[in-house]
């Protein structure tokens, strides 16, 4: 009998996703394990692989499909002697419909008037969605957006109507709007000006509905200090001198945050109704802006890897984020989170935390400022970070224990290269 291959849950907080691609058709053979589809999940986009062996016999939910639900049937797999005609008698539950907006289902009620055939002088619209979407892949709705083409006026080639990427090619750019972006807009006073709306991801839902949450019901307190990087930026530049893949000055805080968490494991942890965590490893996650909303990558067991190993670890999951293309294990989990903000020029900031963590570190720029030492008045590369800290799980004074001993090996960062060399 046919089997039903059901939509999967790729993250752990997954209730539902996109199916924006089929990489497999009808009628072709399938292995375990072999990449199905690719899935914008609330985390990033992921490669779903085939539970079983097969072949594809029918898919039920088209390319570019919002709101399919965790454990709905996707489509069917023939299994070995089979063929299409075992798919007459195979039954199973329809795939949950997509949820609606109140104005979406409201519409549904009122009778659609009938639409008038184009005529040979008027281009064909883009083939729509039920909801009234235009039917586009995600990279040219991206596209799209990113350049100001008007989707309305774009004739798809895909199937079934749909709009990819090649058919954004000759498009005039700019022109979402229908008017040059010198021209003035003329608008009633109070009236708000035109806009374009853009679809919320999945990534940027889960980010509202979690950072909300954590606002709301987890006490929170900040903490604040300043250290000298000096000395951490002329190792830095000797150390750059030495290999090809560059070092960044994220890549020394990465592996200074790691090490300060071992050596105070109070704030390496997290809150549980029945008991506070304590990590022995320090998994720190990286805070990476992509198009697709905040995603956290995980360098795991930083306190064990050298400050290259971190620098090439951290450059290629930031990419793989970038392109969405990160694998669960890589973004799951994390025991402290890094948000630097140093290379837009921000002095210091405060970050909500990444739960169910208990400390974020928010790192600021650095920059000279005048400073006193031994009485003098002098100058000094300084930079300012920010711990924000679940009360539940860290003190006050854990968290200045924490801030204490990250801004020693800041400041003494050969303490970092004795740690690995294990001296320590």
């Amino acid at each position: 009998m046919p089997k039903q291959l059901l939509m999967q849950a790729l993250s752990p907080t997954m209730e539902e996703g996109t199916l924006a691609k089929w990489l497999k058709k009808e009628g072709d053979a399938i292995a375990i394990g072999d990449v199905l589809a690719e899935v914008e999940t609330d985390k990033a986009t992921v490669e779903m692989e085939a539970p079983e062996e097969g072949v594809l016999g029918k898919i039920l939910v088209a390319e570019g499909t919002e709101g399919v639900k965790v454990n709905a049937p996707i489509a069917w797999l023939l299994e070995e002697g089979e063929d299409a005609s075992a798919l007459k008698d195979a039954k199973a539950a329809p795939p949950p419909a997509p949820r609606k907006k109140p104005k979406e289902a409201k519409k549904e009620a009122v009778a659609e008037k009938p639409q008038p055939k184009p005529s040979a002088s008027q281009p064909q619209r883009p083939a729509a969605r039920g909801d009234g979407r235009i039917f586009a892949s995600p990279l040219a709705r991206r596209i799209a957006g990113d350049e100001g083409i008007d989707l309305t006026q774009i004739q798809g080639s895909g199937p079934k109507g749909r709009i990819v990427l090649r058919d954004l090619e000759s498009a005039p750019r700019g022109a979402a709007s229908g008017r040059s972006s010198r021209q003035r807009i003329r608008r009633t006073p109070g009236e708000l000006p035109s806009f374009r709306e853009m679809s919320n991801t999945n990534i940027r839902k889960v980010i509202a509905e979690r950072l909300t949450r954590v606002h709301q019901d987890v006490p929170t307190f900040f903490l604040s200090i300043d250290c000298e990087i000096d000395a951490l930026l002329a190792l830095r530049k000797q150390a750059n001198e030495m290999v090809a893949e560059k070092l960044s000055v994220n890549d020394f805080l990465i592996r200074a945050a790691a090490l300060a968490l071992i050596e105070v494991p109070a704030a390496n942890s997290s809150w549980d109704e029945k008991a506070i965590r304590q990590y022995k490893a320090a998994d720190v996650s990286m805070a990476v802006a992509t198009d697709r909303g905040l995603i956290t990558p995980v360098i795991q067991s930083a306190d064990a890897k050298t400050v290259q190993e971190i620098a090439a670890e951290a450059k290629a999951l930031a990419e793989k984020a970038r392109a969405g293309k990160l694998r669960p294990e890589e973004f799951q989990g994390g025991t402290f989170t890094i948000s630097n903000l140093g290379m837009f020029g921000i002095r210091q900031f405060d970050a909500i935390l990444n739960p169910p963590q208990a400390c974020i570190l928010a790192v600021g720029a650095g920059e000279p400022r005048a400073v006193v030492k031994n009485g003098q008045l002098t100058s000094a590369t300084m930079m300012s970070c920010t711990l924000t800290c679940d009360h539940r799980v860290v003190d006050g004074a854990v968290g200045a224990e924490f801030l204490a001993a990250f801004k020693r090996y800041v400041e003494e960062p050969a303490r970092m290269l004795l740690k690995e060399a294990g001296y320590g």
